[in-house]
């Protein structure tokens, strides 16, 4: 397939693989990413990420399986022909460059007239905020700085897609949350598809449209990031995405979509709901995430709620919420997140203060075994 065809996406990756001798790094993977999207590869270390990206980029050549890029073929292309560019985790930024010189360096390189380098190395200097800095060299700017010199140099060429190698990870927590919002404005006024690798689930989840996640060179689930945290496909994506309870049970009835499972991890039945309840007797694990269950020092009146009696083990406090971790009667231990919404001085809950907890039976996910 050399041409074009409308019928698919914009970025196509179908049945691809990497294989490092007999080590599996990325294993036939299938993905289809529109155009003008953020999407993220999300995963650990060593999961095959990095590898699928720079396989994108050409830096790496698959092992089998094709890619396509707006209907075209470039499995075969070499970097340097393909409408792609990657910003890599370093930046990579020249030090012994000016701001200016770094940015225009690619297009000096395609010997374009100097006007249109001025002018389009101008806008994207105006773009990423850094036409007071057009003069400096990268050791006279700060990290974030630097960072977006980089993202200026990789967008001048105009590329049809930006692949990011986790983008932000150079940064503080402070400044990273601060220019994650930053390159999503930069992204949207653009409408260039990102790709962007990161290990970060915040990150992923607050700048992506859609998320990959990724484990042992395969995608456990794609989706928007409500769907990835709110229903999680199998206990590696629930485990892996924020924090979350896990109960081991096994079903006691099903119907009309609703379960009740009956839990020696915590002595008592819990009450879910599901689109496809599994048959009765089957084993299964409800996974609630911690801002999902309330806590207080009375027990609630609502019968249809899941209602478990513990204790306060140990608690953090984190400014907008507290994180409690309560240990039930079974010796489980199970972490409540609330939220701090009075502002005070004094504690609403202390270290062994006997307490309930609870939550709605549309808030527990089911995962099967």
């Amino acid at each position: 397939m050399t041409g074009k065809d409308n019928d698919k996406s914009f970025i196509e990756v179908r049945e691809l693989s990497k294989h490092f001798g007999e080590f599996v790094a990325v294993d036939a993977v299938n993905l289809r990413i529109e155009r003008g999207e953020l999407f993220s590869i999300l995963g650990g270390s060593g999961c095959g990420k990095t590898t699928l990206l720079r396989m994108l980029a050409g830096f790496e050549t698959p092992t089998s399986g094709r890619i396509f890029l707006d209907g075209v073929d470039i499995t075969d292309q070499p970097p340097y022909e393909r409408p792609v560019n990657m910003m890599f985790q370093s930046y990579a930024v020249f030090p012994h460059m000016t701001v200016e010189q770094n940015v225009s360096y690619g297009l000096q390189k395609e010997r374009m007239p100097r006007n249109e380098i001025a002018s389009r190395v101008g806008e994207m200097l105006a773009l990423v905020k850094l036409e007071d800095y057009a003069s400096r060299k990268p050791d006279q700017l700060s990290g974030g700085q630097r960072q977006r010199v980089a993202l200026a140099r990789a967008l001048v060429k105009k590329p049809k897609v930006l692949l990011l190698d986790e983008p932000l990870a150079a940064l503080d927590r402070k400044l990273r949350e601060h220019t994650q919002f930053e390159l999503m404005n930069i992204q949207d006024e653009l409408g260039i598809t990102f790709v962007v690798v990161t290990h970060d689930q915040e990150e992923a989840m607050i700048l992506s449209n859609r998320i990959a996640v990724m484990e042992q060179g395969r995608f456990e689930q794609i989706g928007t990031p409500k769907e990835v945290y709110e229903f999680p496909c199998n206990r590696f994506v629930a485990d892996f995405i924020g924090t979350i309870n896990t109960f081991e049970g096994v079903v006691q009835t099903s119907g009309e979509g609703e379960i009740t499972v009956a839990s020696d991890e915590c002595g008592h039945s819990l009450r879910a709901y599901c689109d496809t309840p599994p048959r009765n007797g089957s084993d299964i694990c409800l996974a609630v995430r911690p801002e999902k269950i309330y806590i207080s020092q009375t027990e609630p009146d609502n019968d249809e709620d899941s209602c478990l009696r513990g204790v306060i083990e140990d608690f953090g406090y984190f400014g907008n919420l507290s994180l409690y971790r309560i240990r039930l009667e079974t010796g489980k231990v199970v972490q409540v997140s609330a939220q701090n919404r009075r502002r005070s001085t004094e504690r609403f809950l202390e270290w062994d203060d006997q307490v309930f907890i609870s939550w709605r039976p549309r808030s527990a996910v089911v995962l099967e075994n």
